[in-house]
């Protein structure tokens, strides 16, 4: 009868962490940040802005190049104005649109934790 080798002991299953990890409470802000970006034409919207002079657009500009309705784009402003990523000035009866500076950033920044 031929005798196995015994199995080598496992090491541990779980490699220890080495950095902090991000909180419960910023995930969940971060996640309502991601879920407003997860779209798009809020993606699109937020391109389009920030490549026009001085990161501002006429909601009447944005409508066209989307090919969606008023309604829809104005939405979608809205989604991303709540979000923190644009604000918006009514002149007359137009809105217009700005990116706020930095809004992406932390986005970016948010989503890596810090040292430990």
């Amino acid at each position: 009868m031929t005798m196995l080798a015994p199995l080598p002991l496992a090491q541990a299953c779980c490699t220890p962490l080495t950095r902090a990890t991000l909180p419960a409470e910023d995930a969940v802000g971060l996640a309502r940040t991601l879920k407003a970006l997860a779209d798009p034409a809020r993606l699109r919207l937020l391109s389009l802005v920030a490549a026009t002079e001085d990161s501002e657009a006429c909601v009447c500009d944005l409508t066209d190049v989307l090919g969606l309705s008023q309604a829809t784009v104005s939405h979608h402003l809205k989604v991303l104005v709540d979000a923190g990523f644009l604000s918006r000035t009514k002149r007359g009866t137009w809105a217009y649109y700005r990116l706020v500076p930095g809004s992406l950033d932390t986005v970016a920044s948010s989503s890596r934790p810090s040292e430990a």
